[in-house]
């Protein structure tokens, strides 16, 4: 039973984002306030609980949670216009962002921008109320909030960078009404997301064992530290932070089968994707923060939290022969679907022996599943398993990592909701990779890939092999749907390249493409100071 509990007092909490520059401004929404709050350790444990819950709607669809988009497709809309998908559903919400229709007042656009000043809003909050007179009950508590608070700010100014680029640095509670904030330069703002993360790696605990499932320890500060390094071009600090987590000796990658389905056929990376084995209590080592979005669960995710599975999980169910199973994965929409170039059988993306490439990651083979239908038990044939069928999302070579489905609640849920890795050791040696590429130091890149590649009985590459362009590869094979592919490309400066090589649906991107404009309503609120638009964007 998880422990981190949802609470109303995360709600009393938040920040209004309505209004002028309202993204900024505080506007309590109870009589729950700050200074009745945040006067124990109590409170500042009732505050990180609002900061946890806040960060974990990140993906948030309708409603329900902390924070919400008002949309199906968040967590597409950061996944279409690169180089591994495409959109099947033909969500209204989400084309735009594949055919780079958006503009400044697009939907993710503008809630994106609202949930990270949301998120950071309220870890001001914290950290200002905490230099306040508070009856400690240990004399860590202060530094140990300061560092939850810390972390979560430079989580939320990810989004906004990656994003937006240069964006209003916001350190403090503004306490009165502000119209004439300016952009920050990126290079700034990143410098303040180390100054953060440093300070987290120093006082959040340290043992992984020693801490309530679900929350956060040094090893994900540093995690996310060497990738905020990458975001700056400090590589030797990037591999200093990934090196530091591989070798603290409280993580491994899992090579032996674990789990709640150890016993049933499977292998050791379809088992961190199976529900319950997410977190270290079910045996998983390789799990540095795993974010709580388990349903119907005390301190998981509400319905509408995480719609992953709505993404990867094929429309089997609008064909003759098939109905709705726990065993395919519930009830997809396939939102996106992959490009033939990297999922194709015969595109040699995989090696042979590739575990990710295995029928419990991959599923290649459909078989109709409805007892009723003469088809039953039948192999679905090359004349189904077409191209047409492939574009519609109804039957296709499809991820695993999503599927999820409750029997029950088929025919009207369709939320994901197991919990959900976010940071992984496998993505730590590729974080390590990549600064070596960035040192130049290939064989040392090599020799990262390669721990990652023998889990998955892959073949070893050469240092020759080690460029930015296989380690996006291999990124694809170990982390598809986990990262946030138009950040990785962003951050590697392959995003144009990339998407204009392998995705004709997204054929007019250009350089301007690698940012999202301003929201139009925060440059029409902020009359005070010039606040100028992205290029490329009116």
């Amino acid at each position: 039973m998880k422990r981190i509990t949802t609470s109303i007092w995360a709600a009393a909490l938040a920040v209004s984002l309505s209004g002028c520059s309202g993204f900024l401004d505080e506007d309590l929404k109870s009589e729950l306030a700050p200074d009745n709050t945040y006067t124990s350790t109590y409170g500042f444990e009732i505050g990180a609980t609002g900061l946890y819950g806040w960060a974990r709607s990140e993906f948030n669809t309708w409603g329900g949670g902390t924070y919400t988009h008002g949309q199906a497709c968040p967590y597409e809309s950061l996944q279409v216009a690169t180089d591994i998908v495409y959109t099947a559903h033909k969500d209204g919400s989400l084309m735009p962002f594949e055919n780079l229709s958006y503009t400044a007042s697009s939907t993710y656009v503008e809630s994106y921008w609202n949930w990270a000043y949301g998120l950071i809003a309220n870890a001001n909050e914290l950290l200002q109320y905490s230099e306040g007179d508070v009856d400690w009950d240990a004399e860590t508590d202060k530094t140990f909030y300061q560092a939850t608070a810390r972390f979560f700010r430079a989580y939320a100014y990810r989004y906004l960078v990656y994003l937006y680029g240069d964006v209003p640095y916001v350190e403090k509670i503004e306490e009165n009404f502000r119209i004439d904030f300016t952009r920050t330069p990126k290079e700034e703002v990143l410098q303040h997301m180390i100054d953060d993360l440093t300070f987290a790696a120093q006082y959040l605990p340290e043992d992984p064992d020693a801490v309530e499932t679900g929350k956060l320890t040094k090893w994900a500060a540093i995690h996310l530290l060497a990738e905020v390094n990458l975001m700056a071009g400090n590589y030797q600090a990037a591999a200093d932070a990934a090196q530091e987590v591989i070798n603290c000796g409280y993580f491994h990658l899992m090579s032996d089968r674990f789990g709640e389905v150890v016993d049933e056929p499977g292998d050791p990376f379809s088992d961190m994707f199976k529900e319950y084995n997410q977190n270290r209590t079910s045996g998983n080592m390789e799990s540095i923060w795993v974010m709580q979005l388990e349903y119907n669960t005390t301190g998981g995710g509400g319905d509408q939290e995480d719609w992953t599975k709505r993404a990867w999980v094929p429309k089997y169910w609008n064909l003759d022969g098939f109905v709705l199973a726990d065993s395919l994965g519930g009830r997809g929409l396939a939102q996106i679907v992959p490009f033939q170039w990297w999922m194709e059988a015969d595109a040699g993306f995989f090696d042979a022996t590739d575990m990710r490439n295995s029928e419990y990651n991959i599923k290649r083979h459909w078989y109709y599943n409805n007892p009723e239908s003469p088809k039953y038990g039948q192999a679905v044939p090359d004349s189904v398993m077409s191209q047409q069928n492939w574009d519609l999302g109804y039957i296709l070579p499809a991820v695993t990592k999503f599927f999820y489905g409750k029997t029950a609640d088929d025919e009207a849920y369709g939320g994901n909701n197991k919990d959900r890795m976010k940071f992984r050791l496998a993505e730590t040696y590729l974080l390590l990779a990549e600064a070596e590429i960035g040192l130049g130091n290939t064989q040392a890149a090599a020799d990262a890939i390669n721990v990652v590649r023998r889990r998955a009985n892959a073949s070893d590459i050469t240092a020759s092999q080690a460029t930015i362009d296989f380690l996006l590869d291999e990124r694809i094979r170990e982390l598809v749907g986990e990262e946030l592919r138009r950040f990785t490309l962003v951050r590697t400066g392959k995003l144009l390249e990339r998407t204009l090589k392998y995705n004709s649906y997204s054929s007019n991107m250009d350089e301007h493409h690698t940012l999202w404009p301003i929201p139009q309503s925060i440059i029409d609120s902020n009359t005070g100071a010039e606040f100028p638009q992205n290029p490329g964007y009116n």
